[in-house]
């Protein structure tokens, strides 16, 4: 499991798939989202542009990102 710290809470999902590495691109998190293979909180979510906050859970190919401010 890996802590990520948002600099700004809230942020949308696409941008920390992005900054953490997950995703090369703004663009493939956006089409991974959108392909229905990352969960939010437990849950498959496909907004793009779901608004992320301290306390969420993001799983994603094998990696679990724990949200926190």
């Amino acid at each position: 499991m890996t802590n990520v710290v948002l600099k700004r809470s809230p942020t949308e999902l696409f941008k920390i798939l992005k900054f953490e590495g997950l995703a090369s691109s703004g663009a493939e998190a956006k089409m991974v989202i959108a392909s229905g293979i990352v969960k939010v909180n437990g849950k498959t979510e496909t907004q793009k542009r779901k608004k992320i906050v301290a306390g969420d859970t993001i799983e994603f190919d094998g990696n679990v990102l724990e949200i926190s401010e």
